[in-house]
């Protein structure tokens, strides 16, 4: 478990521009299965690849289509939550962070944790508005 003064500030970037910290794993699989859309950031301190997941997911979700909840857990903080959320994430193996879009209870789109490693939060952005345009709509 990592200290709480650590991860604040990074739960606090993305809960900042409205994503919803869910720490209960019964809220994540409601949320999660609920109808429309929802962009779930699984958060973590991993540095490279944390620190462009968090500014990939706040610039796309300036995009004009965006999904209808922003949600995210923390993973190695909110660990039963965490859980709930890859079970939804299935067949993809645990990934963090990543990032998942859900339409009506269906994971349509993930960017996995070797996906956003060495890439440019421009370019997780785009792929991430590419996304919102095919099923946001």
């Amino acid at each position: 478990m990592y200290p709480p003064d650590l991860v604040a500030p990074m739960k606090a970037d993305l809960t900042e521009v409205g994503f919803q910290e869910l720490q209960d794993p019964a809220l994540v699989d409601a949320a999660l299965q609920g109808e429309g859309t929802a962009l779930l950031v699984v958060n973590s301190v991993c540095g490279c690849a944390a620190g462009n997941a968090r500014p990939a997911v706040k610039a796309a979700i300036q995009h004009g289509t965006k999904p209808d909840r922003l949600l995210t857990v923390f993973a190695g903080v909110d660990r039963e939550a965490t859980q709930m959320a890859r079970q939804h994430l299935q067949p993809y193996p645990p990934s963090s962070p990543s990032i998942a879009l859900f339409k009506d209870g269906k994971l349509v789109h993930f960017i996995e944790r070797h996906h956003i490693e060495g890439r440019p939060a421009q370019m997780i952005a785009d792929n991430l508005k590419a996304a919102f345009d095919a099923y946001c709509a």
